[in-house]
Parts: structure tokens; sequence; C-alpha cells
């Protein structure tokens, strides 16, 4: 079961467009059908109708306007056409209008998957095992950003890159820099043909290289290592893997979007609720002791919700062959509880590894919360929160920010009234606005330096003598407990605060 709103997420990539949807966006659908010419299809009410072999408006009117489903998926292109339109508020059912470009069969491999909730149909190294076969030669099933999905069981006498490329889960940089500059990558995305690729250098054996795309849709590339140019049946071979391998990454996409979901909503429950935290941590299969909360903000240029959306997709996919933490997209800030035991140093590594998987160009800002058990996860997910609110590039950890943070949070309770605005430092800050002293900056300094006049006046570039003329005139604007540690910690502590303030 899953939320039109969800599915129009989904297939939004593959050119889908939601031309109308009478009953809102919250329907929840159960089930699929394939429109058959011949017959009459039986539908549910919640069922998506795939209209296949439609022929014209008229029959699609016909059709959106008798059928009983929640939504019917037309292949076309916006607007929609007005008698469509009226059928739709005529029977209720929402319609999607997908690029004729998108078979049919992708169309109803994703849907499939995403409404019935389906596992993963097949096995991508099965796929890359079977183009291996055909064409002859190891292979690797890789994503847009050059990282191994998949690859075949035969990796014998492979050259250094392939080695390199599936220990690493990604093509290593200097590899990939060579094929860009050959142009593979500009290819890959403007043609479905196969591209040979000679040895580009010592260590990049030559690669028949094909797209692997679902519509318009770059979904990600094939690549077999042979020994030189290969016939067009070997080639044809690979074309036909291809398409098979689309097909297994739009239902794995679909599969991912379900259980990024699943997912998300435990580590929410997880963060709000330490009651519950015990069963939802062994839910997500994580232990009960040694963790932290990372709270990430990602930004390029204007964009920030893309850019929280593609850091999200990162954090789930993972890096490497592993993915230690667990996440949830809140608004546009990146939540991931990480195993790592009393030192950040994981979570350190974790952020990085996020960050160097996001656009040379994006921002990623980050806060680490300190260690927790089961209970503590939500206070170290505020840890965590305080501690990106200080970010300005580099992670900021809680065990070495915790005192910022305890003044941040007194500066928020200075601003919502909470702490005294009398006493000592308020008649000092006040004189100093009425007459244009110095006289607070000059106590934080004598403060700083625990009574030192000399390294006091050091720190302002006075001379001792100033320093100490000016603080008898304090001690003539208000009482100065300088005797009094209570009292000197409290005004150090109130200084402090103003200086967050202003």
């Amino acid at each position: 079961m899953v939320a039109l709103d969800r599915l129009v997420d989904v297939l939004g990539s593959l050119g889908t467009h939601l031309s109308c949807a009478p009953r809102g966006r919250d329907v929840e659908l159960r089930g699929v059908a394939l429109h058959d010419v011949a017959e009459q299809t039986a539908t549910a009410p919640d069922d998506v109708l795939l209209a296949l072999g439609i022929p014209s408006p008229a029959a699609a009117a016909r059709l959106v306007g008798t059928t009983n489903a929640a939504v019917v998926v037309l292949h076309g292109r916006p607007p929609l056409d007005e008698k469509v339109t009226t059928a739709a508020r005529k029977s209720g059912a929402a319609v999607l209008l997908v690029d004729p470009s998108v078979p049919w069969s992708q169309l109803a491999s994703v849907t499939q998957t995403l409404v019935m909730g389906g596992q993963r149909s097949g096995d991508l190294f099965a796929v890359a095992d079977a183009i291996a076969a055909v064409v002859g030669g190891p292979v690797t099933i890789e994503d847009q950003q050059s990282r191994v999905l998949a690859y075949s069981y035969r990796q014998q006498d492979v050259d250094q890159v392939r080695v390199q490329t599936i220990l690493g889960r990604k093509v290593p940089e200097e590899a990939r820099a060579a094929l860009d500059t050959y142009g593979v990558f500009a290819h890959l995305a403007a043609s479905d043909e196969p591209i040979y690729v000679p040895r580009l250098t010592e260590q990049l054996g030559a690669r028949l290289v094909a797209a692997v795309r679902a519509g318009r849709e770059l979904l990600g590339s094939v690549w077999v290592e042979v020994d030189g140019p290969v016939d067009t049946a070997r080639e044809a071979a690979l074309v036909d893997g291809a398409r098979t391998s689309a097909l297994h990454l739009l239902r794995a996409r679909a599969s991912a979007d379900l259980e990024r979901q699943a997912e998300a909503d435990l580590v929410i429950a997880l963060l709000d609720s330490p009651s519950g935290a015990p069963a939802a941590l062994a839910r997500l299969g994580l232990p009960l002791v040694d963790l932290r909360v990372i709270a990430v903000q990602a930004h390029v240029g204007d964009a920030d919700h893309g850019a929280a959306l593609l850091a999200f997709e990162r954090a789930t996919a993972g890096f490497g062959w592993s993915r230690p933490g667990r996440s949830a997209l809140f608004g546009n800030v990146l939540y991931t509880v990480v195993p790592c035991g009393d030192s950040p140093e994981a979570a350190e590594d974790w952020v990085r590894n996020l960050a160097r998987e996001m656009p040379t160009e994006a921002t990623v800002l980050a806060g680490i919360g300190g260690p927790a058990d089961a209970i503590q996860v939500s206070s170290s997910r505020q840890e965590a929160d305080e501690c990106l609110a200080l970010s300005t590039g580099e992670p900021v950890v809680y065990d070495a920010a915790w005192s910022q943070v305890l003044l941040e949070r007194l500066a928020a309770a200075a601003d919502s009234g909470r702490l005294p605005t009398r006493g000592p430092v308020a008649e000092l800050l006040r004189h100093d606005r009425e007459h244009g002293t110095q006289y607070a900056l000059t106590l934080r300094a004598w403060l700083a330096a625990q009574g030192d006049a000399r390294e006091a006046a050091r720190e302002l570039s006075v001379h001792p003598n100033t320093l100490r003329y000016r603080m008898q005139r304090m001690a003539e604007v208000t009482t100065l407990p300088l005797d009094n540690p209570d009292q000197r910690l409290a005004m150090a502590i109130a200084l402090a605060v103003h200086g967050r303030r202003g």
C-alpha cells in the first residue's frame, strides 16, 4: 500500500506529471491493473490502472470516466485534454501523464513494486553474470555517480582499476577523469548505443560500455572488460542486458523508496520517544548503547530542499559496501543515528563521507551529539541540533563544543526574559550605552585574567594603570563583588551571554 503522493514522487523521475487528482493526493493505493483493449478490465477502487493501447483523447476520456480505479496512468504530455479532465472529475480518478518514451514494461515494474510493497524482483548480480556469459568479459553495473551496484562472478585477470572499483564500490577518480576526457560519459548521456573504449591508461584496460536508461532518464551503465572491439552480436547482447538492468534498477528504486520511508519513520519515532527507543533500535538493527545522533543541512545555491533530499538519498544508499547509520529527513535536516562508542571519530568520518558523495558545489553543515544509550538518543538529537547551529563548515562535536552550547542556551533564555535584567553586568552595559565607556569589556578581561591586572591590560592593549583607574570608576557605577567566587562566575556567564546576543 502506498499513497498517491508517494507514487507521484517516485514516478516523477520518469517524466510523470500529475494532471488532476479530484480526491486529493492522500488516496491510498493497494493494487495495479493493466488495461485490456479486447475486454473490459476489472479494477478495484484502490487500483492504479495502466492504460495500455489508448489511441486517442476521446478513448482516454471514456476509460477515465467509466473506471472505478483510483488512478489512471496514460502516455502523453501535459496539458491534459479537457475531455479527460471532465471525465476524471466525474469518476474521481486521478490522472497521471507519463512521457511516451517510457516503456509500459518499466512503468508496470516500478508501479507494482511500489504499490504492492514487493521486494526487489530478481538479482542484479545474476544479471551481471548473464551479461558476462553472453558478451564475454567481467561486468560491473554502475549508477550515475560511477558507484558499483553489482558485478559478475567472473572477475579473473581483471585490470587494477576494476579491482579498485569493486573493492571501493566506486570508480577511482583518476580513471573516471580519463573516461570523462575520452567522452564516455557524454556518450552515455546522449546515446543508447554501446561505446568501445580502448586502453586509456596502464591500469585501465579496454571496455565496452552501454547506458542503462528508463525513458529519457539515465539510470546508470554496464561495463564489460574486453580484449578489443567486439562483433555486433555481442554489442546487441550488451544492449539487451542494459534493458534488463533498467527494470531491476527501477524495481530497486521503488523498493528502496519504501525501505527509506519505513526506516525514516522508525528513526523519527526513536528521536521523539525515549520510551519506545529500545524497540525502534532493535528494528533498525542498531545497538542499545554507544550511539550518536548527527544532524546535517546541505545547501546547493538556493535549492536547500533539493540538496536535503539528495543528502538523504546518499545517506541511505551508504558509502562503500556498508551502511552503519540509519537516517530520516525531517524538514530540511537529515538526522542519522550512528553506532560509534565514546569517540566521535566514526561520526565525523560519516559526515566527511557524505560530503564527498555530494556535488562539489554543495555546502554540508553538521552537528554531532554526545554519546547516548537508547533512552538518551533524544538528548543527543537536541545536542546535534545545537551543534549544527554552530557549524560553519567542519562538523561540530558536542564533546568539544558543550560550553558554546551552554552559552547559546543561556542566550536563548535571556532573550525570553528568563535571566535577570538587573545587577552589576546590566548596569555596566547600560552605562556603556549611555556614555560610550568600555566597562563591560574591561570587566570581562579582568575576569578572564583571574584578577591579573597586567594580563588583563595586555589583552585590552592599555596600560595597567589605565585598567586600575577604570576598575575604580566602575565601582562607582555599580557594586562589583569581585571577592565572591559565585558572583565572579555569574558575572562571567552574564558577559558571555551578552556577547553571544550581541
